[in-house]
């Protein structure tokens, strides 16, 4: 019953995530507010909310090593996996903002995180406020030179939405919250369970089946759009979905509830998996001539991926 519980989880975790997009691209279109502000803000904060849910579930269950580890894990997921088996499908191009604004952010807030997690072994109500209001400075300064250089980037934002009626809005709203929450408690109560019969912590199941769980959207979109040789890939989305996860869920979740580091191996290696993980990014992309992450970069960051899984539960 546990995979049972874990796997039902995830499925309504992505289905709750996808209606409350929904819901919130529409009521924004209502609002009248732009694409440009849609995309960066509304279906930016839309998208995190499953990790944001499932790790405020697990703090408040007394899982705080869960709520940490399925950031952490998403985290080098979203790029060691998802980006890689997505160059490897179809090489994309780096834009300048990969340089000038994306990459140093999630640097910046990745070594933030460290700091903060090394110095009391937790996260706290005010490290969990700096990260947030870090994300809403940065969402900021993007929005302020996208509009300076004319940049719009939202092609992938459904414009049938626009007619969307409040009723349905309303519905998807209810749905989708409440299968996110059932979702989280289904995911979160399976994973524990899980982990006691193998006899493995709760940070490996975080970092690894529920850490893939939450993922799974950004790489069924990922995948399906370099299937179909589309050009609107972007890097950026996925250092974007990494700065959310921890300025946005895990700061949201410390200042709901504080977030302690249980399992010393989070601090002492999985946190440095998803730093070099990160890192390694920018000599990849500047050893390439032209600016570009292609097959050979997927493999390496495939295999980096894989060795992580595979030391996580032989140290378990």
């Amino acid at each position: 019953m546990a995979l049972f519980y874990l796997l039902a989880g995830i499925v309504l975790l992505v289905v709750g995530g996808e209606l409350l997009v929904r819901s919130s691209v529409g009521l924004s279109f209502r609002l009248k507010l732009s694409k440009l502000v849609i995309g960066m803000t509304v279906v930016s904060f839309a998208t995190s909310a499953p990790e944001l849910i499932v790790s405020v579930q697990a703090a408040l269950s007394g899982h705080s090593d869960l709520a940490l580890s399925n950031v952490i894990g998403s985290n080098i997921a979203n790029i060691a996996l998802v980006l890689g088996i997505t160059v490897v499908i179809m090489p994309i191009i780096v834009d300048g903002e990969f340089f000038k604004m994306n990459w140093p952010m999630m640097m910046l807030v990745s070594v933030l995180l460290y700091v903060f997690l090394f110095i009391n072994r937790d996260l706290n109500r005010w490290e969990g406020g700096i990260l947030f209001v870090m994300l809403l400075v940065f969402l900021w300064v993007i929005i302020k030179r996208a509009k300076k250089n004319a940049l719009s980037d939202t092609e992938d934002i459904d414009e049938s939405l626009k007619e969307t009626t409040p009723i349905k809005i309303g519905l998807w709203l209810l749905l989708g919250a409440f299968a996110l929450w059932y979702g989280s408690d289904l995911l979160v109560n399976g994973a524990t369970e899980i982990a006691q019969k193998m006899g493995v912590s709760e940070r490996v199941i975080g970092v690894s089946m529920v850490a893939l769980g939450t993922s799974i959207p950004e790489l069924a979109a990922s995948v399906i759009a370099a299937l179909r040789q589309e050009k609107a890939i972007s890097l950026g989305n996925l250092i974007g979905s990494n700065i959310f996860n921890i300025s946005s869920v895990l700061g949201i979740t410390a200042l709901i509830q504080p977030i302690m580091v249980n399992d010393l191996v989070l601090l002492h290696r999985d946190i440095f998996w998803m730093l070099g993980i990160a890192f390694i990014l920018l000599p990849l992309v500047l050893k390439s001539k032209r600016n570009h992450i292609g097959r050979f970069e997927g493999f390496v960051l495939l295999a980096a991926y894989i060795g992580f899984i595979y030391l996580s539960f032989l140290k378990k």
